[in-house]
C-alpha cells in the first residue's frame, strides 16, 4: 500500500477515529439480497478490527479479512475473545480464529489462491480509505481476483472533499460507475445522509454489484 506507514501509526498511537462498534445497518439490511450459500467465502478488504466481521460469521459465513496491521488483526481477535492461531501463508501473516481468518499484509499482493471460495466482499471502508491515485488500483486488483457472479456490498461517502482531509475521501457516485461499470452490474440501494460525520454534510450510498 502506498504510504503503508500512515495506516501503521494510526494503529500504533490508537488514533482509530475510523473504526465503530456496532454493525453497519446496511449490512444487516441488505446482505440476504445475496442469497449465499451458508459457508461461502466473504472477503473484507482493509477490515482493521471491524466488529461486521463477527456479524457475518454468526450468519455462517467463512470471513476472510485483509488488514496492513498485525496490531488491528491481534486487536480483533483479543477484543472478542475468540482464540486464534498464526502462521504464513504466501505474502501474509495468517491469524485464524473459528471461521474467522485475517490475512495480514499488502492487499495487492492477495491472489485469487489466497481467497478460495470467495462469493462476496464486503467493502464498508476500504475504497473510501484510498486517495483518488490508489482507488482505480484498488478496483482493478478487485476485477483480476474475483470471480464471475461474486457479489460486493460497497458503502461509499460523497462531500465537499475541499471542506476535509481524507480518509475517508469522497467517492461519488459517479466515480463507482467509472470504476466498477465495464465489470461489474451496479444497483444502488440506499442513499442517506451518515449519522454523524464531523459535522460536513455528506451522503452515504450503499450499492450492491455482481462481477459479469
Amino acid at each position: 500500500m502506498e504510504d503503508p506507514n500512515f495506516w501503521h501509526n494510526k494503529w500504533e498511537t490508537n488514533i482509530i477515529g475510523f473504526h465503530q462498534d456496532s454493525y453497519h445497518n446496511a449490512l444487516v439490511k441488505y446482505w440476504s439480497d445475496f442469497n449465499l450459500n451458508n459457508g461461502s467465502g466473504v472477503l473484507v478488504p482493509l477490515c482493521g478490527k471491524t466488529s461486521d466481521m463477527i456479524w457475518l460469521a454468526e450468519q455462517s459465513y467463512r470471513v476472510i479479512g485483509v488488514e496492513l496491521s498485525a496490531i488491528a488483526a491481534k486487536d480483533f481477535f483479543v477484543e472478542n475473545n475468540i482464540p486464534y492461531e498464526m502462521s504464513t501463508t504466501g505474502q501474509f501473516q495468517k491469524y485464524q480464529g473459528g471461521n474467522i481468518t485475517i490475512l495480514v499484509g499488502d492487499f495487492f499482493d492477495l491472489t485469487r489462491a489466497d481467497i478460495p471460495n470467495v462469493k462476496a466482499v464486503y467493502d464498508r471502508a476500504a475504497l473510501i480509505a484510498l486517495p483518488d491515485e490508489m482507488r482505480a488500483r484498488y478496483t482493478g486488483h478487485l476485477e483480476t481476483i474475483l470471480s464471475r457472479g461474486t457479489h460486493i456490498l460497497l458503502i461509499t461517502l460523497a462531500y465537499n472533499q475541499s471542506q476535509m482531509d481524507g480518509p475517508p475521501f469522497s467517492v461519488t457516485g459517479k466515480e463507482v460507475n467509472t470504476a466498477f461499470g465495464t465489470w461489474c452490474e451496479i444497483k444502488q440501494l440506499d442513499t442517506a445522509p451518515p449519522e454523524d460525520f464531523r459535522g460536513i454534510e455528506a451522503v452515504e450510498s450503499v450499492y450492491g454489484l455482481r462481477a459479469k
